[in-house]
């Protein structure tokens, strides 16, 4: 079953996930952005059939089935509102909303309107993760106690960058920790209640570098690190009594290095394989095409509240607000 996709923005994450769109659902029926020369010629490289003045035209046009958000973080919450009230299915892209109270309300509308609302995270959806998950259920690893996740990426200086702007909602948390962030949320058996975290702020306001310690009613604790200005491994260990699972590259993974520890002398080792990295927003474009399918989500949107509600905690400890908050 195929949908009429509209697209709204034509960032490079963009450009990758028209790329998808041809690949799994055949075509793209509509975009639209602020800047109409880079629109037209978004359009003629996608092959895609309508362009729209503004957001507003795209949203209202009934042919559209599902609204592509591909925006800076503040400009999320109205265009989704809209879509929705619209009635259209959204997939936004992370970090979907500035903070939870936004996401909530959101939430809210999209399930009194019988409507999909899917954030843009690929871990949720690379094949990697189901044969994780199955591993830990099977209990092989024992109880999980432990989960450590890092995620740097060096940002060039630039003080005008969306990545440092406080009025895009900018920051390290949103840009890149959301990443990190539901990683330790899939792992977690629960929503993490405690935390603690330290901050370095950018010039702008924004924070450029933290650490964070999470931990749930479970007293399994997550323990992460993230920076706009210095390269970190994208890395993941989940710890458990009986061993640990190492993932590379996490966002995208393909891979999961598995060492079992059943006594202190002894370790065993598996790598468990699924997927293509090359493949992300196809499986993600896959996944929300068979969540409008079956009238549900798997339980996806939950997470990402979850995820949400946890930054917003974060960014409230460090005092750090946006205009949206």
């Amino acid at each position: 079953m195929t949908y009429n996709w509209g697209l709204i923005g034509t960032g490079v994450i963009a450009h990758e996930m028209a790329d998808a769109l041809q690949q799994v659902n055949g075509e793209i029926y509509g975009v639209t952005a602020r800047n109409q020369t880079r629109l037209q010629a978004f359009a003629t490289a996608k092959g895609v059939a309508h362009t729209y003045p503004d957001a507003t035209a795209l949203i209202n046009d009934p042919a559209i089935d599902v609204v592509y958000v591909a925006t800076p973080h503040n400009l999320h919450y109205d265009l989704i509102k809209e879509a929705l009230q619209a009635g259209k299915h959204v997939f936004a892209e992370k970090a979907i909303t500035v903070n939870a109270a936004q996401l909530a309300e959101l939430k809210q509308l999209a399930q009194a309107q019988g409507l999909i609302l899917t954030e843009g995270f690929t871990l949720f959806h690379m094949p990697i993760y189901q044969k994780v998950q199955q591993l830990i259920a099977s209990g092989k690893l024992g109880q999980i106690k432990l989960v450590q996740v890092n995620f740097g990426s060096l940002k060039d200086y630039d003080p005008t960058n969306r990545f440092f702007s406080k009025d895009l909602a900018g920051g390290a948390l949103l840009d890149i920790g959301g990443y990190a962030t539901a990683f330790a949320r899939l792992f977690l058996g629960s929503q993490p209640n405690n935390l603690l975290t330290t901050v370095k702020f950018f010039e702008t306001g924004v924070d450029e570098q933290s650490g964070i310690i999470l931990k749930n009613q479970q007293e399994q604790m997550a323990v992460m690190a993230l920076s706009l200005r210095a390269k970190q491994p994208k890395r993941g260990v989940i710890s458990g009594t009986k061993g640990y699972i190492e993932i590379n590259n996490y966002p995208r993974a393909t891979e999961a290095l598995v060492t079992y520890t059943p006594d202190a002398h002894a370790t065993t080792t598996e790598t468990l394989q699924a997927g293509t990295a090359d493949q992300a927003l196809a499986y993600e474009v896959a996944d929300m095409q068979r969540y409008i399918a079956q009238g549900h989500d798997d339980g996806q949107l939950a997470l990402s509240y979850d995820v949400s509600q946890t930054m917003t905690a974060i960014r409230n400890a460090w005092g750090l607000r946006f205009p949206e908050d």
